[in-house]
């Protein structure tokens, strides 16, 4: 049987996909702008006659209705980052998540500590030789997808075909379901005045021939608006959006300095507007990677001038980082943050950098704080933390003790928080 006369028999809606599902099956759901929504709704539905299902995913979008109160007994998650979407459920009890690094969440299926017993993917049709990409999102798929019994595949014609460790033979697949429709789209993001002062502040931090990783986001956009005038930027990140294909297309980011990778964007995930999508499209300039590689400090070091902007919830006086809860709450995951703050810093000239406002809750909230909130997690050890980056300046940490680190932090607070933050410090013996 040829690769087309497979793929041929394999077609079907995703109500009789569902039907390869059973009862305490592990389930792995494409991620991001991949996540396939077409067959989480029919998913949805199948699970009401299962009991036992284990669903894992990093970050989805869209609807989520695996997490309802209605689906316990049926279904759980468990969250490797958790989204708005499923937020509640995890800290309602109703859902698990995992602390784990984006570099080694593909370990967890390769090594067996989450089994895959059928994963749901989300990729572009075949080429002329059966290799279907998995388009915006590679992320932790590819690792998945080997791990697992049965592959049941949205097959989209909307889907960009992205170069790199980024395909999947179309004889892999057990079940497809064929779709046309367009791929979710980042919304704009609105830059305050503080978002681009910090944004200031981190471009007076990089260096013609930088490579840099940054995410999306307010921060992000608001750096990458100040560095039209640099030259020869690279890309080594695990996520982007709009901003870099701006810059790509001003021809300031070229990658021709990069010491790993040269000449390419390396990245492992893309959310952004259709523009992006559209410029991803087998351009040869784009390499799309797994996070095991991606995220891969030790990859990650090994560009020159690698610059890592990370963002954070609030930071105590001796710098121990907190990304990824409110307190107990959780609101995110660890995800790259720690891998590529470690990159970085081992990266010859490499400069990693939190950066976050100075505030939160309208004002109200320093998030300079003298302690972390009870049960909140360290997501950056305050031994991994190099540059702290607020709207009111650049404190630098490493190296330093913690006096000399609860006053730099304190000079980058907003300045109604400043006297009760030296006050607590000087009450707490940090400062004396």
């Amino acid at each position: 049987m040829t690769w087309t006369d497979h793929y041929r028999s394999r077609i079907g809606t995703a109500e009789e996909a569902m039907s390869l599902i059973k009862s305490r099956d592990s389930i792995y759901l494409h991620a991001g702008a991949a996540t396939p929504q077409i067959l989480i709704d029919a998913f949805t539905e199948r699970v009401k006659e299962l009991e036992g299902i284990t669903v894992t995913h990093i970050l989805s979008i869209g609807d989520a209705k695996y997490v309802s109160p209605e689906m316990e007994g049926h279904v759980r998650l468990n969250s490797l980052f958790t989204g708005p979407n499923v937020r509640e459920a995890v800290n309602e009890g109703r859902a698990d998540w995992t602390p784990i690094f984006l570099s080694e969440i593909p370990g967890l299926f390769k090594n067996g500590h989450i089994p895959v017993d059928v994963a749901m993917i989300h990729i572009s049709p075949p080429d002329q030789h059966g290799f279907c990409s998995y388009g915006v999102s590679t992320d932790t798929t590819i690792a998945a997808c080997k791990a697992a019994k049965i592959i049941i595949a949205l097959v989209n014609q909307k889907m960009p075909r992205v170069h790199g460790d980024n395909f999947i033979h179309a004889s892999k697949l057990d079940f497809i379901v064929e779709t046309d429709t367009p791929l979710f789209q980042a919304p704009k993001i609105e830059l305050s005045e503080r978002h681009m002062q910090i944004g200031k502040y981190i471009a007076g931090l990089i260096e013609d021939g930088s490579t840099l990783q940054m995410g999306i986001g307010a921060i992000p956009d608001a750096t990458l608006h100040y560095l039209k005038d640099k030259r020869n930027l690279g890309i080594h990140t695990e996520m982007f959006s709009d901003g870099v294909v701006a810059l790509v297309e001003a021809g300031v980011i070229n990658g021709e300095e990069k010491t790993l990778h040269p000449g390419k964007v390396v990245s492992s995930i893309v959310m952004g507007s259709q523009h992006v999508y559209d410029f991803i499209h087998e351009n040869p300039f784009m390499e799309f990677h797994p996070t095991d590689y991606v995220n891969d400090p030790y990859i990650i070091a090994q560009n020159n001038k690698m610059v890592a902007i990370n963002s954070s919830i609030e930071i105590d006086l001796t710098g121990q980082v907190c990304s990824d809860s409110m307190g107990r709450t959780n609101f995110s995951g660890i995800g790259g943050q720690v891998d590529f703050m470690r990159g970085a810093s081992r990266s010859k000239d490499g400069v990693p950098i939190i950066a976050m406002p100075s505030t939160a809750k309208k004002g109200t909230q320093s998030r300079i704080v003298l302690d972390l909130k009870p049960g909140a997690a360290v997501t950056t050890s305050r031994g991994d933390v190099h540059n702290v980056i607020t709207e009111f300046g650049i404190a630098y940490l490493h190296g330093k003790t913690l006096k000399q680190r609860a006053k730099a932090l304190i000079e980058i607070a907003h300045p109604d928080f400043r006297e009760d933050l030296e006050r607590q410090s000087h009450e707490s013996k940090l400062l004396f």
